[in-house]
């Protein structure tokens, strides 16, 4: 059994004492918000305190069978403990390594080394093949972990500020709901490695959305099957991509395609609209232009034989290629839709975690520039080949802007975005057909 010791609710006002005096420190760019305290704030000239991230204790949790143990990469090493489980995946630097206490149903305490081993930083456990827990061994586990928490300042016009704790979350922690007529001030961002608060913490609300962009531009781009949908004819959609297209992970209805196409519909309601999807988990376009003739996933026929008006490609692992790959794939790509009367929309991918992406936050106007070489190199490609270019990535580099860490839309911590991480490619889509 666990307990959680975070209120869903609370709102301190602090008188300023001299043992917690400092110096203000003024959070991005917004002056009415600082940090006044390790666990205070203040707003708006209102004095607040932030609770301390909880520590969870989990007591003789039950799993009826465990993996073996194998170093496959920290996050798949093993089975994730409940309370750090992500999908599938987990919540990396969690656990309280120290915690971790194995037993048989029995009492019998297990030993780490000989029976079992877990991964410090990613929470996975397993079973050693020589150790006393076999395949159908149930085991007792207890553990501490700390999870994220997203909280938030809220204007109410009757009542004035208050701050009020999300639910703590191993993955995907939302902000609090608010009531009508309420306005959010700013996001504050707290997990297991947070000790005291920071800018990279506070996220002041500085807009509600992306700016938006001409849509005049890229739809000369598309001029075939922007001439279809204004007609009201039959238009046939590919969209084609990784994993994020595939998304087997979330219900069909939040796929970045699904919401796209609901949207275009309702734009263009005259227009008979087909959606087809073909995604393949882990893979890149080398990969599909690789495949034999037969496959699953060949290019030509699966992409190229699809005979859609319009392809729409998304391919976040194409980023971790050699420059020279993007360069020659893409100019196939290219060639064969150019051959076939195909149109092409490019979706810049997503934000992965920071780390991946050589950011140490996700907080404030440096993280705007994306610094993947394989997102410049898509804007440069889609602006000399005269293709049409849906910016996802650019916002997702604002998202800070509106009081969002951008990896609490990561279902899998990682990589893998949730319903609101996915309406993001349809916002930048959109962006292009209204």
């Amino acid at each position: 059994m666990m307990k959680s010791f975070c209120q869903l609710s609370l709102c301190l006002a602090l008188a300023a004492s001299a043992a917690n005096a400092q110096q203000t420190i003024m959070v991005n760019e917004n002056p009415t918000i600082g940090i006044i305290g390790p666990w205070q704030i203040e707003v708006e000239g209102v004095k607040m305190e932030v609770p301390v991230p909880q520590t969870v204790r989990v007591v003789d949790e039950r799993y009826d069978t465990l993996p073996f143990y194998q170093k496959a990469g920290g996050w798949n090493d093993g089975i994730a403990l409940n309370g750090v489980a992500a999908t599938g995946c987990s919540l990396p630097m969690a656990l309280d390594s120290y915690s971790v206490v194995v037993r048989m149903t029995d009492g019998t305490l297990l030993l780490r080394g000989q029976d079992y081993d877990y991964n410090d930083r990613w929470g996975t456990l397993g079973r050693f093949d020589k150790g006393r827990i076999s395949q159908n061994t149930p085991v007792l586990i207890s553990y501490r972990y700390t999870p994220m928490r997203l909280d938030s300042v809220i204007r109410n016009p009757q009542t004035g500020l208050r701050l009020e704790c999300g639910t703590p979350a191993a993955f995907c922690p939302k902000a609090p709901a608010l009531a009508e007529g309420e306005t959010r001030i700013c996001n504050i961002l707290t997990d297991a490695q947070t000790d005291k608060l920071v800018r990279e913490n506070i996220f002041p609300i500085l807009e509600t959305e992306c700016p938006s962009e001409s849509a005049s531009a890229q739809q000369a781009f598309i001029p075939k099957t922007m001439k279809k949908l204004q007609n009201g004819e039959k238009i046939r959609i590919l969209a084609w991509g990784d994993s994020v297209t595939e998304c087997g992970y979330i219900p069909d209805e939040f796929k970045w395609q699904e919401q796209f196409v609901r949207r275009l519909r309702s734009r263009f309601p005259n227009a008979d609209i087909e959606l087809i999807s073909n995604g393949w988990g882990g893979r890149t376009i080398p990969a599909f232009l690789g495949e034999p003739a037969g496959s699953q996933y060949n290019f030509a026929e699966t992409v190229l034989g699809t005979n859609a008006d319009l392809v729409i490609s998304e391919f976040v692992n194409d980023a971790g290629l050699p420059a020279s790959e993007w360069e020659r794939s893409f100019n196939i790509v290219f060639k064969a839709f150019q051959e076939k009367g195909m149109e092409w929309i490019i979706l810049t991918p997503h934000y992965v975690r920071p780390d991946w992406m050589g950011l140490t936050s996700q907080n404030g106007p440096a993280i705007e520039q994306d610094p993947r070489p394989y997102v410049a190199f898509i804007r440069k490609f889609t602006a000399e080949q005269k293709v049409a270019l849906a910016d996802a990535a650019k916002r997702y580099g604002r998202l800070w802007r509106q009081g969002i860490p951008y990896n609490t839309l990561m279902t899998n911590t990682i990589n893998h975005p949730d319903k609101d991480g996915m309406k993001i490619f349809a916002d930048a889509l959109m962006s292009i057909f209204e």
